[in-house]
């Protein structure tokens, strides 16, 4: 980690819906999610979320032998936003504590406050951290990409 990753980073991201990020495409396999309405979904927020942050935090990492990793969420989701929408994620990091990111995140639709809350994440070594999943998958007897 570099000395300038600090509180008090912040950035946007923007990101036009496709009807590929609707809840009938969140698990395809599920006729559950197939018969939903075509708004973007909670799950895909999450990861624009996530994409928001590692942006913030990416520049300031010795990327990409340091990563990060999502470790806790907590957000609503108040609005539903059609495909065609852009929705812009507001991340502003608000504390490190020796590994463990704190986030602020907000998002808009441009009609709609669609999200806030707070995202958690942690600085891993990659390699270190594919090692170690590599090793679970195969105690489990699992093969990894």
């Amino acid at each position: 980690m570099k000395d300038t990753l600090r509180p008090g980073l912040s950035g946007t991201l923007s990101f036009r819906i496709p009807e590929t990020k609707t809840v009938p495409h969140l698990y395809p396999e599920a006729p559950e999610f197939e018969a939903m309405p075509r708004v973007f979904a909670t799950g895909f927020l999450v990861g624009l979320v996530e994409w928001a942050c590692l942006r913030v935090v990416n520049p300031h990492l010795d990327w990409p032998r340091e990563q990060t990793v999502g470790t806790h969420v907590d957000l609503s989701h108040t609005a539903a936003t059609p495909p065609g929408m852009t929705v812009t994620v507001k991340a502003d990091l608000v504390a490190v504590d020796g590994r463990k990111l704190s986030f602020r995140v907000s998002a808009h639709d441009g009609a709609d406050l669609v999200t806030e809350g707070r995202h958690e994440r942690f600085v891993v070594d990659a390699a270190r951290f594919v090692s170690r999943v590599d090793e679970k998958a195969a105690r489990a007897g699992v093969a990894t990409p």
